[in-house]
């Protein structure tokens, strides 16, 4: 039985893997979300019945989590008001770091939306889901995401002192802060509906709208992910230039125009080995031309992802040291509390 369950997996299709990935960890974080809103209600008083804080809720908050690394690096101190978000930061930097952006591509809820999105916008015919947008128009889009990365990097990363990150760590606002987010989503201004609709919409239209352009974590993992070990390597003498993997690639990286990929835009998805027609032609590759089996890459992306969870859980940098009861209190004060 276990013979046949591992060839099974084996020979089970890498976008269908990829899906079935992608899709059960966007179940694992609407469910988080539903819990997180249940608690949210019996804190801010419109139910008695208690529900438990999920950890998992500071994943949404990468901008607290970098603070608690800046603070972490200088201090020593681990974040305990937020400690799940400082955790899964942590987390996914290593994986940028030594396999791409493997979260991006394995696990965020957000690029499976997108994907979804994309895969929606195909389907119906009155609108046209762009392959890519012409590079006069894509390359300054894509600096987008970068520019917001380097607005947090310097309000964090260069402005702040220890005393301003712990003056940040102590206020009510931090201790409010995924409630804060949850109230944004909750009640919306007008231009902020605005925003996330034409977002929306435009998602439908333009492949992979917010992973490509304007995500700031994403850009985050580009830059580390340079640096990976792990890269797709393409033999110039199988190649046929059929352009089908650049046709698949969710980055639309120019695949058949390198040797290696190395690109900040490839998220490690894999979707590009299995449509080439010419065996050996693309393979996931290591230094000293290693050619390592495709399911390597979410495994580990996926084991050391969890890894993470594990140690955190064992360690006590899962579980917030603030009581439910604290909790409530800042959250009956979400709109009067301000950012500091």
């Amino acid at each position: 039985m276990f013979t046949t369950m591992r060839f099974s997996l084996t020979h089970l299709p890498l976008h269908r893997l990829r899906r079935i990935s992608q899709s059960l960890f966007t179940i694992f974080c609407l469910i988080v979300g539903v819990q997180f809103y249940q608690f949210y209600l019996w804190a801010t008083g419109s139910t008695a019945s208690f529900t438990h804080r999920p950890p998992a809720v500071e994943a949404f908050l990468p901008l607290g989590a970098l603070v608690g690394l800046k603070r972490l690096l200088l201090s020593g101190e681990y974040d305990s008001i937020h400690p799940a978000g400082l955790t899964i930061f942590l987390a996914v930097l290593f994986l940028g770091l030594f396999l791409r952006k493997g979260f991006c591509g394995w696990i965020c809820p957000i690029g499976f939306a997108s994907n979804l999105a994309e895969w929606v916008g195909k389907k119906l015919t009155i609108l046209i889901n762009l392959t890519a947008l012409p590079l006069w128009l894509d390359l300054p889009l894509l600096s987008l995401k970068y520019l917001l990365l380097g607005f947090f990097a310097w309000i964090i990363l260069w402005n702040m002192s220890l005393q301003d990150l712990n003056d940040f760590y102590s206020s009510p606002y931090n201790m409010i802060s995924d409630a804060k987010m949850l109230h944004f989503f909750l009640e919306p201004s007008r231009l902020a509906s605005f925003i996330m609709l034409g977002l929306l919409f435009l998602s439908f239209i333009v492949k992979n709208l917010w992973c490509r352009y304007l995500c700031p974590y994403g850009a985050l993992l580009g830059l580390l992910a340079v640096f990976s070990p792990f890269q797709i390597r393409r033999e110039d003498e199988l190649c046929i230039d059929c352009k089908k993997c650049e046709q698949v690639c969710p980055g639309s990286i120019q695949i058949t125009a390198r040797h290696t990929v190395r690109n900040s835009e490839c998220i490690g998805c894999l979707e590009c080995l299995p449509v080439c027609p010419r065996k050996g032609c693309l393979q996931l590759s290591l230094p000293a031309k290693i050619t390592p089996s495709p399911l390597l890459l979410p495994s580990l992306v996926i084991g050391i992802f969890l890894f993470f969870w594990l140690i955190a859980q064992m360690t006590g940098h899962w579980q917030s040291a603030i009581s439910p009861a604290t909790f409530q209190h800042y959250y009956q004060q979400i709109r009067t509390i301000g950012h500091p």
